[in-house]
């Protein structure tokens, strides 16, 4: 826009006032809020309302200028007749646009009204300096009467509006710093009581581990007393003797393994050759793995009918050996071999069972009950000092959280107020 505003007055620079100090609680703030941000409502509605007044006059003069612009004929008889149609064409463009946009400004008594006014005003500035900025020669060089009175009252409604928009920026930032300072102080409260009941779960749970540990002292001096007795000395001393009695089964594994080490190739192969029913194809997997499992008087039979199936697959060449004959006196050893090999089986399986119905006759009923309370308690020990912890941690946040918030409130106050609030806490 070429139609240019006049310069606006240089302010002059406010005394900067000493800040007071006062101590308030926190309770304090949402009062002095309210208070101050009701003064700052009046204050900026006030000027507000001052700049209106004071710009109504100038856009009367605006609509005035438009009715003696539109009578004058801008001496247009001794003017060449193509430049006078010119002139006479953006006279009426300025004239039009006075009539439809320039209108009175709307009085003031809520912030609703003064946002309006900012509009409004905005709005007739734009088409005013459009308008004139389009015809500013014409105004200039024919309008010459005009064009100082049209510039200085434009340049003081432009710097009207400027500080009206601003004291509205103003005034919402101000809002928005009220609600996030109330928020602020939501949050510190919200962290007060949250602190507040880890507390008093902590205590809670300091009471329920003395409770704990005398439930597991009193149990541990059950334990003890039993394990005193004659009769779980017995127990001990038997289930020793079942421990020690496990490695009787290692020495007669070893001993079973080593005779069918001999021929667990020809097992081997007639396992993935043969076409056995389910009940001796499970034998003489196990036969392979693991003799000692099968080895029973009611599978003797199977076996020896599966180790002369693999004596007649060597014969007829359907399982090869290296050394056939030795393999047929290997075979015929591990059947001779197996009366004494399910004998032992069958004795071990007979004195571990007899070992153990005696070790679970001895066992103290109440001990097993005891030992499992004694677990349970002290794992419901470890979670409570763990919850214990997690909200001791916490609490340590919220130790460390709520200053910087208080902190916060203090810095936002100062923006609302020349005085230096200091927020006390307990």
């Amino acid at each position: 826009m070429v139609f240019g505003w006049g310069k606006k007055k240089q302010e002059e620079t406010p005394v900067e006032e000493i800040p007071q100090n006062k101590e308030i609680s926190l309770e304090d703030v949402p009062k002095i809020i309210s208070d101050l941000s009701t003064l700052r409502k009046s204050q900026t509605l006030s000027e507000i309302n001052t700049l209106r007044n004071n710009t109504a006059p100038l856009i009367e003069e605006l609509m005035k200028i438009g009715n003696v612009l539109e009578k004058d004929d801008l001496n247009m008889d001794d003017v060449d007749k193509h430049l006078a149609i010119i002139v006479v064409r953006g006279k009426k463009q300025v004239i039009d646009m006075i009539k439809k946009d320039v209108v009175s400004l709307p009085k003031i008594s809520s912030f609703e009204d003064a946002e309006k006014l900012n509009s409004v005003l905005n709005l007739i500035l734009k088409k005013v300096g459009d308008v004139l900025g389009r015809q500013t020669r014409v105004i200039h060089i024919f309008a010459k009467k005009y064009a100082n009175q049209l510039k200085e009252n434009l340049a003081v409604m432009n710097s009207n509006h400027s500080e009206i928009d601003n004291l509205l920026k103003n005034y919402d930032s101000t809002k928005s710093l009220s609600e996030e300072t109330l928020d602020t102080i939501d949050q510190i409260k919200n962290l007060s009581k949250s602190r507040q009941e880890h507390s008093e779960k902590i205590d809670n749970i300091t009471k329920n581990t003395i409770a704990l540990d005398e439930k597991i002292s009193a149990i541990q001096n059950d334990i003890n007393e039993i394990k005193l007795s004659d009769n779980y000395k017995k127990y001990q001393n038997l289930k020793n003797t079942l421990d020690e009695y496990v490695n009787e089964k290692s020495k007669i594994k070893n001993q079973i393994n080593t005779q069918f080490t001999k021929i667990s190739r020809p097992l081997s192969r007639y396992e993935y050759a043969s076409s056995l029913d389910k009940g001796q194809k499970s034998i003489l997997s196990d036969l392979v793995s693991e003799p000692f499992d099968v080895l029973t008087a009611a599978n003797k039979d199977s076996i020896i009918v599966i180790l002369e199936n693999i004596r007649k697959g060597i014969s007829s060449g359907s399982i090869s050996v290296k050394d056939i004959e030795k393999t047929y006196s290997q075979i015929t050893e591990t059947e001779e071999s197996l009366d004494g090999f399910v004998h032992l089986v069958s004795e071990y399986h007979k004195n571990y069972q007899e070992m153990q119905n005696d070790l679970n006759s001895l066992i103290p009923k109440d001990l097993i009950s005891l030992e499992s309370d004694l677990a349970k308690n002290f794992s419901t020990l470890d979670e409570s000092q763990l919850k214990s912890e997690t909200f001791q941690s916490e609490i340590g946040e919220i130790d460390s959280k709520i200053p910087e918030l208080i902190s916060e409130i203090e810095q936002k106050l100062r923006r609302f107020s020349n005085t230096r609030y200091t927020i006390l806490t307990s």
